[in-house]
């Protein structure tokens, strides 16, 4: 991916950059951004009519490192069946656990998943 978006004429990477104003949104439109440098702290406007904002592909889940099972920092689920993880009573969903799809929609199912495995883990634990 990260080849074809450096190929592509019409694509400007803007390296060590932060998105840190939106121009406009309270007119129902975008018209620009402020990018600030993360080395010099320098901020500029770039003009622009769209934003996609992506979280990229690596899960945020170093906190959970010395707890948990991570795949290449993905929380391992014990079986395809439920979202329980390594530690009894503790359960992932969404894209911290999901290597494979990495979408909202498949994470809402996923949380959901993960409330009802939680509601009868606690179930279980009252018998």
């Amino acid at each position: 991916m990260r080849d074809r978006v450096l190929a592509a004429a019409n694509i400007i990477v803007h390296w060590n950059a932060v998105v840190t104003d939106l121009a406009d949104p309270a007119a129902g439109r975008l018209t620009g951004l402020t990018l600030q440098d993360t080395k010099t702290g320098d901020q500029s406007p770039l003009p622009c009519d769209g934003l996609f904002v992506a979280i990229g592909h690596n899960p945020n889940t170093a906190l959970f490192r010395d707890a948990l099972t991570l795949n290449n920092g993905y929380i391992v689920l014990m079986s395809n069946e439920s979202s329980a993880t390594s530690v009894p009573g503790v359960f992932a969903a969404g894209d911290c656990a999901d290597h494979v799809y990495r979408q909202a929609i498949t994470a809402a199912g996923m949380g959901c998943r993960a409330a009802i495995d939680a509601e009868r883990w606690l179930a279980g634990k009252n018998q």
